[in-house]
C-alpha cells in the first residue's frame, strides 16, 4: 500500500513538497551574514544534484539493494563540512527524499524513515568532527548511515539472513561491504593532497 502511494502522482507531489521544505529550512537556518544562507542553499542544491547523478553510476550493485557508487556520499558530507551539522543533515534528508521520489522501496513507514531521510541525513552528522578534517568527517558520516541501514536490515529484511546467522550480523556484513568499499575508494581519493586542498579552499571561501 505504501509502495503504491509513493509511486503515485499524489505520493510524488508529497515528496516534492517535503524536498522544497527541507531546502527552505537550509535557507532559514543558515547565518544571514554575508549572504551565507544563499550560499548554503546553492551549495546544498548543487551537491544533492551531483550526489544523485553519481548515485546512478553503479560500480557494483548488491542483490537485495545497495550499491557502490563513485563518491556520491562525499558530496553530501561536504555540505556539513562547509556549513555545519544542521545543514549537512538537511542536505542528506533532501537527498534521501529525492531517492525516495525516484526509486521508492517502502514496506513499512518506519523502514521508509530509516532507509531514506534518516540514513542519508546521518551523513551530515560527520560535521561534528569538522575540525579534524574532511576524512574523519566523511568516515563518521558514513558510519551514521551504516548504523541506520544495519538497523533497518536487521528489523525489516531479516528473512534474507542465511540460516544460522543472526539478523544483525547479516545486516552488518551486507551493508558494511558496499558502504565500506565506497568509503575506501573515497578515502583513497581524499588522500590525494590536491583533492583535499581543493575541498578546504572551498570551505574557506564559504565562511
Amino acid at each position: 500500500m505504501l509502495q503504491g502511494f509513493f509511486e503515485s502522482m499524489e505520493g510524488q507531489i508529497f515528496v516534492v513538497v517535503l524536498i522544497v521544505l527541507v531546502f527552505a529550512l537550509i535557507f532559514k537556518l543558515s547565518k544571514k551574514e554575508d549572504n551565507n544562507n544563499i550560499k548554503a542553499l546553492t551549495y546544498s542544491a548543487i551537491s544533492v544534484a551531483v550526489a544523485y547523478v553519481l548515485n546512478q553510476i553503479t560500480l557494483f550493485r548488491m542483490p537485495q539493494g545497495g550499491s557502490i557508487t563513485p563518491f556520491s556520499m562525499l558530496f553530501i558530507v561536504m555540505i556539513g563540512y562547509y556549513f555545519g551539522v544542521r545543514q549537512g543533515i538537511l542536505a542528506g534528508v533532501a537527498f534521501g527524499l529525492l531517492d525516495l521520489l525516484i526509486n521508492p522501496y517502502v514496506i513499512h513507514p518506519v523502514q521508509m524513515l530509516i532507509d531514506y531521510p534518516l540514513a542519508f541525513g546521518s551523513l551530515g552528522m560527520g560535521a561534528v568532527l569538522v575540525k579534524r578534517g574532511i576524512v574523519p568527517t566523511y568516515l563518521l558520516g558514513v558510519f551514521g548511515r551504516l548504523v541506520c541501514s544495519v538497523l533497518s536490515g536487521a528489523i525489516f529484511f531479516a528473512s534474507y539472513a542465511p540460516e544460522g546467522q543472526g539478523a544483525f550480523m547479516y545486516s552488518t556484513i551486507y551493508n558494511g561491504s558496499y558502504m565500506g568499499a565506497e568509503a575506501l575508494l573515497t578515502c583513497i581519493l581524499l588522500a590525494i593532497p590536491a583533492v583535499r586542498n581543493a575541498i578546504n579552499e572551498v570551505k574557506n571561501k564559504v565562511k
